[in-house]
């Protein structure tokens, strides 16, 4: 199945800096959803020590990708390979992959 530009556009928001228009929350996208209903949502990943507690590490929230006001044009990241098959042939995984 071949991706449609819309779907591309959405897995673009991963590693970038959000905001959500309704309720202020900002943060990375650090993850991507799309649900048999037709909603697309996000994790919103905020940032350290920003409940107020130093070193505290704070819970993203889901967010629908319609709500989302983009912050950066850069990732804080690179992006792995989502192709079908990468970890399989030696690509990146979770553990290999350097922290923020």
């Amino acid at each position: 199945m071949q991706k449609s530009k819309e779907v591309e556009n959405h897995f673009k928001l991963l590693g970038l800096k959000v905001k959500d228009k309704v309720t202020g929350f900002e943060g990375v996208v650090s993850s991507l959803s799309f649900d048999l209903y037709g909603c697309v949502q996000v994790v919103i990943q905020p940032p350290m020590g920003s409940e107020g507690k130093k070193g505290s590490y704070p819970e993203g929230r889901w967010f629908d990708v319609n709500r989302l006001k983009i912050l950066s044009k850069k990732p804080v990241m690179t992006l792995p390979n989502f192709e079908f098959g990468a970890q399989a042939e030696g690509g990146q995984g979770a553990a290999d992959k350097p922290l923020p």
